[in-house]
């Protein structure tokens, strides 16, 4: 903290609402640090001498006459090698009973890489899940989104590309976490004896809303300092991404600010891209690659948060309950990576790209076959052997419980291939077929 003779303290508030409190000050910075009756607070905006502090704990019982004590620093973070395999709250404190971190002290929420420093993202990150691998191929230095519904398993998901994924750090930013999730978390690290590469921050629904706020930056703060530093491959998860962007809605609407679509301030385009904006692929070889749950409400793909979130990031992955299969699937209609084509063929095998094409076709057939047979139409012969296909292509292929290599991915869609069709209706090119199909 800063040294006591240089902190400011005033004694009069101007105004107070659930989650902010107004007062005039003087040379006081912008995210500035401050105590508002002993509460952590921060400011938030600066209009001439009026100053509006937003209190992470809330506001109530905060009287007019209150002491506010402007501490002179923004939120920060301690940086070391000692932040892997601990949990932390949103400021940074330890939360699973290990001792304080020593290391050095980095200010949070600092600017992006300068574009100049960045590469082109060129490597793959395999998850194990195929609905992702196959299909929808991430890279690293990419940003892209889950969009769920809310009863959706995607903090298993999560889980399950933390533990899978080929990376130096797995960063997890959890915000609005039920505790059983955050117990979830811990225990699923724990047990797979992975805890060593992984970082997780976590806000619970048990702590204020707007401590939130911090999290994403608490965690990207710790992703430069293993990306840029250690040049390391750093994964950085954030759930959920809504409940996040409801903690900005509930700052800026006690700040008086006119809302923008569905009630959401008219900063989230910036407020989100300063977020995503942080992926990065660098020159040394360390990279940020940030995947983060979206939650939708009723699926509504056009609500202000996923609508947004779609022009910041590289595609989506769109979790949805397959009723063919009974399985969660990664549904290959809905979902895209933008940057797929930057290492299928070249950093996996030769046959990557049309064997995802024509499983995605032939799923889309079957697709067509179950809406004419929906609508009382007879099924062709070829009809059937999709809707056959279908349901094996999303158990063994698009559940996400699916947990196999990429070249296995590969050999089971060939193995389903042969099983349903012809050479000639996979589209797939000869010399493909000739090396790789599996018909006798």
């Amino acid at each position: 903290m800063a040294n006591k003779a240089y902190q400011k303290i005033y004694t009069e508030l101007t105004a107070i609402t659930k989650a902010t409190v107004a007062l005039k000050a003087s040379g006081v910075s912008n995210d500035e640090l401050a105590l508002v009756d002993g509460r952590l607070s921060q400011v938030v905006r600066i209009k001439g001498e009026t100053i509006t502090l937003q209190v992470f704990s809330g506001t109530e019982g905060i009287p007019t006459n209150a002491c506010v004590t402007f501490l002179g620093e923004a939120p920060s973070l301690k940086v070391s090698e000692e932040l892997s395999g601990r949990f932390f709250d949103a400021y940074g404190h330890p939360i699973d009973g290990g001792p304080e971190i020593e290391g050095r002290e980095v200010e949070i929420g600092g600017p992006s890489v300068n574009p100049y420093k960045r590469r082109q993202p060129s490597e793959l990150i395999p998850t194990g899940i195929a609905g992702i691998d196959l299909n929808n191929t991430i890279v690293s230095g990419q940003k892209i989104p889950f969009f769920a519904d809310p009863d959706q398993p995607y903090n298993q998901v999560m889980a399950d590309v933390a533990l899978r994924a080929d990376v130096d750090k797995i960063i997890l930013g959890g915000m609005g976490l039920s505790n059983d999730d955050y117990l979830f978390f811990r225990h699923e690290f724990e047990s797979a004896g992975a805890l060593d590469k992984i970082i997780s921050f976590v806000n619970t629904t048990e702590n204020p809303p707007v401590e939130r706020l911090l999290v994403p930056d608490m965690a990207l703060t710790a992703a430069e300092y293993f990306a840029v530093e250690k040049n390391e491959k750093v994964l950085v998860l954030l759930t959920d991404m809504t409940l996040y962007a409801d903690a900005l809605s509930i700052v800026s609407n006690r700040m008086d600010q006119i809302p923008s679509k569905d009630s959401m301030p008219g900063s989230l385009y910036s407020d989100l891209a300063k977020i995503y904006e942080k992926a990065v692929q660098l020159p040394s070889g360390g990279s940020i690659t940030i995947i983060a749950v979206t939650t939708l409400n009723d699926g509504d793909i056009t609500h202000a948060i996923p609508d947004n979130t779609g022009y910041i990031t590289e595609g989506q992955l769109f979790l949805r309950a397959d009723s063919d299969s009974g399985k969660v699937i990664i549904d290959p209609f809905r979902s895209l990576s933008r940057l797929k084509q930057l290492v299928q063929g070249k950093k996996t095998r030769e046959d990557h790209s049309q064997v995802m094409n024509a499983g995605v076709r032939l799923y889309a057939d079957a697709q067509n076959a179950k809406t004419k047979l929906e609508n009382g139409f007879d099924l062709s012969d070829y009809d059937h052997r999709c809707l056959a296909y279908a349901k094996e292509y999303a158990t063994r292929l698009l559940s996400i419980d699916v947990n196999i290599k990429i070249d296995e991915m590969l050999d089971t869609a060939w193995e389903l291939f042969a099983k349903h069709f012809s050479p000639a209706e996979t589209g797939i090119k000869q010399a493909l077929i000739d090396k790789y199909g599996q018909w006798r």
